[in-house]
């Protein structure tokens, strides 16, 4: 049905296709901070999880070297044991990696590692299984020209998996970077796209309620003209012309009043209405503050991640130098042995000899047992580490949901002050309405006074000015239903 929109109703359209551009937006912005969010676990949860099990498999073959050299050092069976846990451990380690490497260059590299450490260990038990039945000098000697080599393949072969994996780390985290950057592209483009539409959907609205105001005043002041030339024409008019005439007058005092009574609330509400856009703007930038300082929080806990893992890695350095000091400690205490059985066999003359060499056997044993409450301090420290850059990681998430939360609160404030803008425009086009409407009640009062005053001379033309005043009073509901539909109907 073709009928003629109301302001009022014009107003709600305008507002419901902003709402709906506003929904558009944020629905895209959900859409792309979820894919964004994605790709970000994807890299912490597989890629950096793969990186500390490739480091813990450099750390099982730290351990498995050292067990083996103490147990040629001290034929003691528990370490014999405690490196068949080891290997069994490395191995349960390789195989996880071997199902979660996915791309073709991962996989041969394992398999480097998985050959090199097969010929590691067919030597490490060819020497193991001969040192029972040699002295504590041959087999370190046999352990330092077989076992030694073997064990730099495999260090050298983890060293190239693990330095792929970190490689992989560094890629995704930055395909993740491009991803948020290409999601923040987008997201400016639609707002870009939904204000232009939103400014032209505005544009177009104040141009139709001009028209029509713009029509129905002519219309009143074509009828305004028609009155006064009847009432030119009119006889003298009848008392009761006159009468009426009166009470025309007063209605139309009270519309006038009315009117202005209009135009100073529609004043106080544009006033009103401008004091929260202000608010608004300033809540808006606010909240953009708290997502930079949101922004900045984000980047210190990845500092933190990044020393954490160096921490790790200096970790790392030190059991190796505790390994070399460790060595120092077993061949002084081998040294001490042979100085004390040769002092043994001196007589007297070596006594003082024996008393010192023994002395250096207790300290190389007092070392030894130092670089193991330290090894075990290390091991300590790595398990914080770890702990640590879980939490840290868990920490980045929350970070990354409040970043979020902030983005849709700017949002919604963004959209306050669009609504809050358009209303104040309404309400200074009210008052603009209301202005011309108590400008064209005033003219009208003044013609029905003149009107009044004649009514005596009126009396021969006063169907006609009856006529007239009956199209003016319904120009004039015309022009009410434009401003008050609830009031036309």
């Amino acid at each position: 049905m073709n009928r003629r929109l109301t302001f009022s109703q014009k107003l709600a359209l305008g507002f419901a296709l902003v709402v709906s551009l506003a929904g558009l937006v944020v629905a895209l912005a959900i859409s792309s901070i979820r894919e964004v969010v994605a790709r970000t676990d994807a890299v912490v949860n597989i890629a950096a999880q793969r990186l500390v099990d490739t480091e813990r498999l450099h750390a099982l073959s730290f351990k498995g070297a050292a067990d083996s050299r103490a147990y040629l050092m001290t034929r003691n069976p528990r370490i014999l044991e405690e490196l068949r846990d080891t290997r069994g451990e490395f191995r349960r380690t390789l195989d996880l990696l071997a199902r979660e490497v996915q791309t073709d260059e991962g996989r041969q590299l394992l398999a480097a590692v998985d050959r090199a450490d097969e010929a590691y260990q067919r030597i490490l038990l060819d020497v193991l299984a001969t040192s029972a039945s040699t002295s504590v000098e041959a087999a370190g000697a046999r352990a330092e020209r077989d076992v030694r080599p073997a064990r730099e393949v495999l260090d050298r072969a983890i060293d190239a998996f693990l330095a792929r994996e970190g490689r992989l780390l560094a890629e995704d985290r930055h395909a993740s970077a491009e991803s948020a950057q290409s999601a923040i592209r987008k997201l400016l483009l639609l707002a870009l796209a939904a204000v232009l539409l939103a400014t032209g959907l505005a544009f177009g609205l104040a141009r139709s309620l001009a028209r029509q105001i713009t029509r129905a005043i002519r219309h009143v002041e074509s009828s305004s003209s028609e009155l006064q030339a009847a009432a030119g024409e009119q006889a003298t008019g009848a008392k009761e012309q006159a009468t009426a005439m009166a009470e025309i007058t007063t209605t139309i005092s009270e519309l006038l009043a009315t009117s202005r009574q209009i135009s100073e609330s529609a004043q106080r509400v544009a006033g009103i209405a401008g004091e929260t856009a202000g608010a608004a703007k300033a809540g808006d930038q606010t909240v953009q503050r708290s997502q930079d300082s949101v922004g900045s929080i984000r980047r210190q806990v990845e500092l933190i991640v990044g020393h954490m893992l160096e921490l790790g890695r200096k970790s790392q350095q030190i059991g190796g130098v505790l390994e070399i000091i460790n060595e120092l400690a077993e061949q002084t205490n081998i040294l001490a042995i042979n100085a004390t059985i040769e002092a043994a066999g001196a007589g007297e003359a070596g006594k003082r000899f024996a008393v010192v060499a023994e002395e250096i056997r207790k300290l190389a044993d007092r070392v030894a047992g130092s670089t193991k409450d330290i090894r075990v301090l290390i091991d300590e420290v790595r398990s914080a580490v770890n702990t640590t850059v879980m939490a840290t990681e868990s920490g980045s998430k929350a970070v990354e949901a409040g970043a979020r939360q902030f983005t849709e609160v700017a949002a919604a404030f963004t959209l306050i002050t669009r609504l809050v803008g358009t209303t104040r425009e309404a309400a200074r086009e009210i008052e603009l309405s209301t202005k011309q409407q108590a400008t064209a009640v005033e003219q009208v009062n003044g013609a029905v006074a003149n009107v009044a005053q004649a009514t005596r001379e009126a009396e021969a033309s006063s169907g006609e000015a009856l006529r007239t005043a009956s199209q003016l009073a319904q120009m004039s509901r015309d022009l009410s239903s434009l401003v008050e539909p609830a009031r036309a109907g």
